[in-house]
């Protein structure tokens, strides 16, 4: 697949209702810690964000977080990953993750 078609298949999917989208939600009630976070809406629970790519950006996350004592950075609050509507949100944020990640000689 080209530059071109990529591009398309993703405004194609872009323009679905969230609801519709498949790829962008997983539920996994089968996991022994489902739900991993408190919730009122199991139904619409998001595990496909299991670990937060989100993480890496520190105090720039946008989240409910809070550091433990000893420096650790505590996403028990925090529920941004795994609610349906945040898909797309997150996935903007990958190209600051990715400098972040980027090797620096």
């Amino acid at each position: 697949m080209n530059k071109e078609d990529l591009a398309a298949a993703e405004n194609k999917a872009q323009r679905k209702k969230p609801e519709s989208r498949n790829f962008a939600f997983y539920r996994h009630t089968e996991c022994e810690y489902f739900p991993c976070h408190q919730t009122d809406d199991p139904e619409n629970f998001n595990c496909l964000f299991c670990y937060c790519p989100l993480y890496a950006l520190g105090d720039k996350c946008g989240g409910n977080f809070r550091y433990n004592a000893k420096g650790i950075k505590d996403c028990t609050p925090c529920a941004i990953p795994h609610q349906r509507e945040n898909y797309e949100s997150i996935k903007g944020r990958f190209r600051e993750i990715m400098e972040i990640a980027k090797k620096k000689d």
